[in-house]
């Protein structure tokens, strides 16, 4: 099959071969050990690994917003029209629990001092943060997207790539649905776009009567294979989850999350006028994970020509912790796609599988074109990537 005609410049140097009919891939990288098990995970039980950052760069602020404050950390000022990269973390965790390890790891280090760097902690969720006041109403996950505008325009930022993981990768894509303008590209994982039936939340009450608060969110977390084989990870999670976050705070976050509405997306002509991520977007998933089946069926319900979904072997229900070379050398060539990435950048892999192929970059000038990341040609229709990254 030849190369079919949109030009791909996202993860140019994964998709060096033809795509199929299934549009499935099998990606290999070079030998890493996961997480999961080994002498690193080991040194997880420190609750500095997660609490300290690197250097001392980062700057705190708590920002005014139509529906209270936010804490943000931020490290970096804006350069020209290059947008900011904004997190956001999943329910039971907080910026430094969910996006340490990742952020801490030494190649992405060499993509984040290309951007301004903003992580965002959900009210409450903080290290240190004071519980609220009895009888105080949690935003609902339409005003915790509705609260980013005010952090986008505290900092001068005119549009941010987000990264979001399970309920922050609800928020963010929620919050691109509303504010398309401010959203350069989304990487989401563990997204579920489907709100709760009513058995399901039958379902999550009864499991409050029987469960503790931080036995239901590491079922949010991690795979069941996980779990059972109570791992180093799963242990260390389970004490930073009872211990750093606070605990009425996050039983409010939990219960909001768990009252989530569907999040409204159609692929584009499936129904009549319907609503879908403008911009580029990665969707990512462990394999078992508990986020599997809605990541995949969030996946059929965006537009092929603008999405690429990474299913991650050996990374269990956390991506960004237990492999985050696989996850940083994937986010490099998805922001390669938007040209945003130098090629005297990219990694020994990356050189490597793209010396036959030039990939566009900017630096600080104008904001470059939104790429498309499918493949279609006449008669064949549009096929989306999906990819399986093994080690």
């Amino acid at each position: 099959m030849k190369v079919l005609g949109h030009k791909i410049e996202l993860l140019t140097g994964l998709l060096l071969h033809d795509v199929t009919m299934a549009g499935l891939q099998e990606l290999r990288f070079p030998e890493e050990k996961p997480l999961l098990r080994g002498q690193d995970a080991a040194e997880l039980e420190n609750s500095d690994t997660f609490l300290l950052a690197v250097d001392t760069d980062w700057k705190e602020h708590d920002i005014e917003t139509p529906y209270g404050l936010l804490h943000v950390v931020i490290r970096g000022s804006p350069k020209g029209n290059r947008p900011a990269i904004l997190t956001y973390h999943d329910v039971g965790l907080n910026h430094k629990l969910c996006f340490n390890t990742f952020f801490n790891f030494e190649d992405m280090q060499e993509i984040t001092k290309h951007f301004v760097v903003c992580h965002v902690d959900a009210p409450g969720q903080q290290v240190g943060a004071s519980q609220f006041p009895q009888g105080y109403q949690f935003p609902s996950m339409e005003q915790l997207a509705a609260m980013l505008p005010s952090v986008v325009q505290h900092f001068g930022f005119k549009y941010v790539i987000g990264i979001g993981v399970g309920a922050g990768a609800y928020v963010l894509a929620k919050f691109a649905l509303i504010f398309p303008d401010l959203v350069e590209g989304l990487v989401l994982m563990n997204i579920d776009p489907n709100g709760k039936g009513w058995i399901d939340w039958a379902a999550t009450k009864l499991s409050g009567l029987t469960s503790t608060l931080p036995d239901m969110v590491l079922s949010h977390l991690f795979s069941q294979e996980e779990l059972v084989s109570n791992t180093e990870l799963v242990q260390s999670y389970r004490q930073q989850i009872g211990n750093v976050v606070n605990q009425a705070n996050l039983q409010l976050f939990w219960n909001m999350y768990n009252s989530r509405r569907d999040l409204d997306i159609n692929r584009p002509g499936m129904v009549p006028n319907a609503k879908t991520l403008r911009c580029p977007v990665m969707l990512v998933v462990g394999d078992n994970a508990p986020a599997e089946d809605g990541v995949v069926e969030c996946n059929s319900k965006l537009d092929p020509t603008t999405t690429t979904f990474l299913k991650m072997a050996d990374s269990g229900g956390l991506p960004q912790v237990t492999q985050p070379g696989k996850l940083t050398e994937a986010f490099k060539y998805f922001l390669q796609g938007m040209g945003y990435m130098p090629s005297a950048s990219m990694t020994r892999l990356a050189r490597s599988r793209t010396a036959s192929l030039t990939s566009a970059s900017s630096v600080d000038g104008s904001r470059p074109q939104a790429c498309t990341h499918s493949e279609s040609s006449e008669g064949l229709g549009q096929v989306n990537h999906t990819m399986e990254v093994s080690c």
